[in-house]
C-alpha cells in the first residue's frame, strides 16, 4: 500500500477509455451524470459509441439491453440508488432474465456519499442485485481493482453489476493488477480470526488488523471483491484456518456480503461469526467520516466485533 488515495470512478473512466481503443464492440450509456460517473472519458474517446440517455434510467437499461441483444457489450452507469432502484424491474426483465451482456456500473454508493444524504446513499444495492438470477455482482476494493474489474467485465459474457464509491480512499492493489471474477484474495495472513470485506472496508479492515496485532490478535484479511458468484472455497478455507469470521461492508448487513458469507458458513462450516455494516437503517446527511463513525463502520468497530466474535470460539 502506497498511502496514495484515488477515486474508483476515475479509474472506471480510465478503463472505459482503454476499452474504446481495444474493444470496438463496447457501447457506453449514461443517465445525465457522465461527469460524475466518469463515463465522459469514453465519450471523448469514442463519441459515436456513447449514448446520453438523460434522466431516464429505466429507458437507458432498455436501450442498453437492445444493443446487447444486437451483439454489443453495453456498459450503463448512474448513481447506485438509481441503478439498483429506479430501474430494477427493467434490469430484471430486460437484462437478467434474457441473460444479456449489459454491465450496470454504479458510482456514489454507501454512506461515504456524505452530504447528499439518505436519498443518494445506496445501502441495499448489493442485496437487490445479487438476488437476481444470472446477475454477477462485483465490489472492487480500490481504484486499481476497479480498473482491472472493468476490463474483466468487458470480456465476461453476461449481466453484471459493479458498485463503487464516490470519494478517494487509499490504494491497496498495485497498478496493473489483474482481476478474476468469482475469486477472493487474502490481503493479509492471520490465524485467530478472518475478516472478509469488500469495497473501501477492505482498507478499514487492514487498519483494524494493525490494532488487533498490537493486542496479540492475528487477523486474516480477505478481499471479497466478487459477491456473486461467491468464492465459497476461499471462505471455507479461511474459516477452517482461523475458526471465526467477521464481515465488513459499507452496506446493510441484511442481504449483502455478511448475509452471503453467513449462508455459506451455515451450510458448510458453522463457526462464530459477526457482521459489520449498517443495521436496517437509512443514512443521513453529513461528512463521510462522521457518518462512518456514527453507523459503526470504523476500524474500531471491526476490532470490537472481532473481540466479541472470537470470544465465542470453542
Amino acid at each position: 500500500m502506497s498511502g496514495e488515495k484515488l477515486a474508483q470512478r476515475s479509474y472506471y473512466g480510465k478503463a472505459l477509455a482503454k476499452l474504446a481503443e481495444t474493444h470496438p464492440n463496447v457501447v457506453v450509456f449514461d443517465a445525465d451524470l457522465a461527469g460524475s460517473t466518469k463515463t465522459s472519458s469514453f465519450q471523448k474517446a469514442a463519441p459515436e459509441r456513447f449514448v446520453q440517455a438523460g434522466i431516464a434510467e429505466a429507458n437507458m437499461i432498455g436501450v442498453a439491453a437492445g444493443m446487447a441483444a444486437s451483439g454489443k457489450v453495453a456498459f450503463a452507469s448512474t448513481f447506485g440508488v438509481f441503478a439498483s432502484g429506479r430501474c430494477w424491474e427493467q434490469i430484471r426483465m430486460a437484462v437478467a432474465y434474457p441473460k444479456l451482456n449489459v454491465k450496470i456500473v454504479a458510482t456514489h454508493c454507501g454512506l461515504s456519499v456524505g452530504p447528499d444524504g439518505a436519498t443518494h446513499q445506496a445501502l441495499e444495492d448489493i442485496a437487490v442485485m445479487r438476488v437476481l438470477p444470472n446477475m454477477t455482482v462485483v465490489v472492487p476494493c480500490d481504484a486499481h481493482e476497479a480498473y482491472a474489474a472493468t476490463l474483466a467485465l468487458a470480456d465476461y459474457d453476461g449481466p453484471a453489476y459493479m458498485r463503487m464509491g464516490r470519494s478517494e480512499f487509499p490504494v491497496i492493489k498495485e497498478e496493473g493488477c489483474t482481476f478474476q471474477i468469482g475469486k477472493a484474495d487474502v490481503i493479509r495472513e492471520g490465524t485467530d480470526v478472518s475478516v472478509i470485506a469488500c469495497g473501501q472496508m477492505v482498507q478499514t479492515s487492514l487498519e483494524a488488523a494493525e490494532i488487533l496485532a498490537s493486542e496479540g490478535i492475528s487477523a486474516e484479511i480477505v478481499n471479497m471483491a466478487t459477491i456473486k458468484p461467491l468464492d465459497t472455497e476461499a471462505i471455507l478455507t479461511t474459516a477452517r484456518k482461523t475458526g471465526a469470521v467477521v464481515t465488513a461492508e459499507e452496506h446493510s448487513i441484511i442481504g449483502g456480503l455478511g448475509s452471503a458469507v453467513a449462508e455459506c458458513l451455515a451450510e458448510n462450516e458453522p463457526v462464530p461469526m459477526g457482521r459489520v455494516g449498517t443495521k436496517d437503517t437509512f443514512g443521513e446527511s453529513g461528512e463521510a467520516e462522521e457518518l462512518l463513525e456514527k453507523y459503526g463502520l470504523t476500524a474500531a468497530d471491526i476490532v470490537a466485533k472481532v473481540k466479541e466474535t472470537i470470544s465465542r470460539k470453542r
